[in-house]
């Protein structure tokens, strides 16, 4: 992994937030202001060829010469495997030629796994049981086990896991997803993190409208041209939710308006365990500036403040302590 002294890790901007919020127009917005390149942290966007389904909005970048540089996008094969520890050594390197080229660096996604790591570090220790995450993963068929293992875990803790037995899986998964701080030099220091805000009902319809968009322009079609290409069903399966209910519907294990509606709700409850995860960051010392009105003037100004240095504002937002809904005793 490149490795870099706390000295050396150069200042950067993290722009993160739930699925849907706009966080790729934001930060590429960052991005021309200030001189910047994006890092993405989005665990499908490295993948060739799966476009649609994964939200990669390259058009956003701009075209030709004045296109905004980007990493981390388009690095690997849907064949191939790719886990944490390969991003972070991606992403470490990224960092690095930015800071070479005098460029900001601006990461951009939504991936908890890859946003805690940098700006946590991770060290690969057991912890204790996480009995909530257990509960999750209790009812996953055995294979879909082995593929969160293999997306989230460094190969020597896969190879060293019984994969034959689900307690023994889960248990490598859960020592991979709590893995802990370790070494200042693998964690960024003093990042600026800001996130695009809406109230939750403002993100369901934001989904909604986003997948009915992607299924009019394609999505379809992608997945059927990935099968045909060699990725049998099985793999679509493990690329997540547009992949899986889509090719449900391609086998003809779902009808079209099943899958849209089955897909939409699954997104929704994949947005709330987002969710989850930034509220337990704010409660753990991360803070991060929410961004509910004219959200690129707002990240203007902190960005200036922080580039120059000078005292941030407290977080007007804080979704710790946000209630949805009435409050239990």
């Amino acid at each position: 992994m490149q490795s870099l002294h706390s000295d050396t890790i150069p200042r950067t901007i993290v722009v993160t937030g739930p699925t849907a919020t706009g966080k790729t127009q934001l930060a590429v917005a960052l991005a021309r202001i200030f001189n910047g390149e994006i890092i993405s942290a989005d665990s499908r966007q490295v993948y060739t060829g799966m476009d649609i389904g994964t939200g990669k909005d390259l058009g956003d970048y701009g075209r030709g010469p004045n296109a905004v540089k980007h990493h981390l996008i388009d690095v690997v094969a849907p064949q191939d495997d790719f886990h944490l520890f390969l991003y972070l050594k991606l992403a470490w390197n990224a960092l690095a030629d930015c800071q070479r080229r005098g460029r900001l660096p601006i990461i951009c996604g939504g991936t908890p796994l890859y946003i805690n790591a940098m700006l946590n570090g991770y060290d690969l220790v057991g912890g204790q049981p996480d009995h909530a995450l257990r509960q999750e993963l209790a009812d996953k068929p055995l294979a879909e086990l082995v593929a969160i293992l293999r997306q989230c875990a460094p190969p020597d803790l896969v190879a060293r896991t019984d994969l034959g037995q689900p307690r023994r899986v889960i248990r490598a998964i859960e020592i991979a997803r709590h893995a802990t701080a370790f070494a200042p030099s693998q964690r960024l220091q003093q990042p600026l993190v800001i996130a695009p805000f809406f109230p939750r009902h403002v993100v369901h319809e934001r989904i909604a409208a986003r997948l009915d968009e992607r299924l009019a322009h394609g999505l379809i079609d992608e997945v059927q041209r990935l099968h045909d290409q060699g990725l049998p069903w099985e793999r679509l399966d493990w690329f997540g939710l547009e992949y899986r209910y889509v090719a449900l519907f391609l086998q003809n294990k779902l009808s079209r308006v099943d899958m849209r509606d089955q897909l939409l709700i699954h997104i929704r409850q994949f947005c709330k365990r987002q969710d989850i995860w930034f509220r337990k960051l704010e409660r753990e010392g991360t803070d991060i500036h929410w961004l509910d009105d004219q959200p690129i003037e707002q990240a203007k100004a902190l960005a200036q403040l922080w580039i120059n240095k000078q005292p941030l504002p407290e977080p007007t937002i804080k979704i710790s302590q946000t209630l949805y809904g009435p409050k239990t005793q």
